[in-house]
């Protein structure tokens, strides 16, 4: 991996509050992004919010509301959100800040000097809910494909974006770059497919309403918001030639597959028009599905964040989402299925482990983490060679972005270190001649906890933080650094342990 990691969540369309779909993603980032920082990467993680467009000024005026209003109200409710779910973006970019109007401005100058932007009319079908031109082939019964809603004609002078010029750079140089820039293979797949089939030059400017960045070169037209809103990857670094840019760009851009032919087929093409290096990855997730359908506010089937954070923590909420969805398929949410992932997993797997250990500490060598000695045997030897394979395996995971996979294999140590108490039985061992071997035991095991706190911290960063203060160690989780953390041995005899309330209290259905 490259010593800097930059991610980007999609900025979010402001015309209504967020669902857990945009949570979905933006744990997703966090998780990489906190990954990447545990491996000492610089690391920089930005989201946003989309505030430009028709769907946000219908939605402004619908309240009575100016668009500019509009926006100042409802964005502190995904700031405020992303704060409780434990969020660490280092910046969040608006699109109407300054600095990125300037530089938007700035981007479109330089394409429209170099002959990349020219002037027609565009008249066609308009979705105004995916702020994005159909052909009439692309509509499903006379409505867009993705919301299933009526689309609009549109009919206006327009400025118009070379992309069909770029088909060939885009088939036999990006898409044919090791690693591949679009994961997963079924995505690069779709949009090398799309290319190949013939790609049309996009509509660039708008003149039917004012709400946008004006064109530099012409105010009448303001920017047509896709392609004014995929700059702000670029522009909250300080392009063109800031310190962060040279330093940062390109990076990751984590998507939903909805918006993988923006991301994947016009964004890469404008940045190669610019003479900037396109997208080290766009890497396009799945849809969340409620009862079979796209999770969507325009479908009414977005669900507050905070109705699961109430009864299940952040962590679970959290864990629950990376866990039970094979990261980049489509999957679906269920309070059902996250309630059984809670209690099995957390509630009485993880949760369970890290009380009976430190209580058996507590009770059996006063808090203070036992001497192994030399009485380690061969069910201790099993254990630690569970946790170095699955140490490799998340390690493998993490950077495919399969964080499903990530979790799969630390929980593989928790199941078999539950089983290890089992098997050794460790309450049983009373007798002074049996003290060594009690201690030996009761080591391993808190070792094991040290080793799945320390790799579920980008997941739990809060329940993490709580079970390392438990086991006394006595330097910070977060100057832990991968791999080296992560070898057996790294748990100090003698620290003084800490029992506290139940990391995840069971919940009754």
């Amino acid at each position: 991996m490259s010593e800097s990691f930059y991610v980007t969540t999609p900025i979010y369309y402001v015309n209504d509050v967020p669902h857990i779909g945009h949570a979905y993603t933006t744990i997703a980032a966090d998780v990489a992004a906190r990954y990447h920082r545990l491996c000492g990467h610089q690391t920089h993680f930005l989201t946003g919010t989309d505030e430009h467009g028709q769907k946000v000024m219908r939605a402004a005026e619908e309240r009575g509301l100016d668009p500019r209003a509009w926006c100042d109200r409802i964005v502190p409710d995904w700031v405020a959100l992303w704060k409780r779910l434990g969020i660490s973006n280092d910046d969040f970019i608006r699109t109407t800040d300054e600095r990125h109007e300037t530089r938007a401005q700035a981007f479109w100058q330089e394409l429209f000097e170099r002959g990349d932007v020219y002037l027609g009319r565009y008249e066609g079908p308009y979705c105004v809910a995916c702020e994005d031109f159909y052909k009439a082939k692309d509509l499903v019964d006379g409505a867009c494909p993705i919301h299933g809603r009526p689309v609009e004609t549109l009919s206006e002078e327009n400025y118009f974006f070379r992309l069909s010029k770029y088909s060939d750079w885009l088939l036999g140089d990006y898409y044919a770059r090791t690693p591949a820039p679009v994961a997963p293979a079924a995505r690069l797949n779709e949009v090398a497919s799309a290319v190949r089939l013939g790609l049309e030059d996009i509509s660039f400017s708008r003149t039917s309403f004012s709400w946008g960045i004006p064109l530099p070169w012409d105010s009448k037209h303001v920017m047509y918001v896709w392609l004014e809103a995929l700059l702000n990857y670029v522009t909250a670094i300080d392009y063109p030639d800031g310190e962060a840019f040279r330093t940062l760009w390109p990076g990751v851009n984590l998507i939903g597959k909805d918006i993988l032919r923006q991301h994947a087929i016009t964004w890469p093409a404008m940045c190669h028009a610019a003479g900037i290096e396109p997208p080290a990855l766009v890497f396009a997730h799945g849809w969340l599905l409620v009862g079979g359908e796209k999770m969507s506010k325009c479908n009414l089937t977005g669900i507050h964040p905070d109705e699961l954070v109430a009864v299940f923590g952040v962590d679970a909420v959290r864990y629950y989402f990376m866990r039970d969805i094979a990261f980049g398929q489509d999957g679906s949410f269920s309070w059902e299925s996250l309630l059984a992932r809670y209690n099995s997993e957390l509630a009485n797997g993880l949760g369970n482990l890290a009380s009976r250990v430190l209580a058996m500490i507590a009770s059996s060598f006063d808090g203070r983490v036992p001497d192994p000695g030399g009485h380690a045997g061969e069910a201790e030897r099993g254990l630690e060679e569970t946790a170095a394979r699955a140490v490799d395996a998340y390690s493998d995971a993490m950077g495919r972005f399969a964080v499903h996979e990530a979790l799969e294999a630390v929980d593989s140590v928790v199941r078999r270190a539950n089983g290890y108490l089992v098997e050794t039985s460790p309450w049983k061992l009373k007798d002074p001649p049996e003290r060594g071997r009690l201690g030996a035991v009761l080591w391993s095991a808190a070792e094991t906890l040290r080793i799945v706190a320390l790799h579920l911290a980008p997941f739990m960063p809060e329940a993490c933080a709580r079970l390392w203060e438990s086991l006394g160690v006595p330097e910070p989780l977060g100057a832990q650094r991968l791999p080296d953390a992560a070898r057996w041995g790294g748990l100090a005899p003698g620290a003084a342990t800490r029992r506290g309330a139940p990391l995840f209290p069971r919940v009754e259905p």
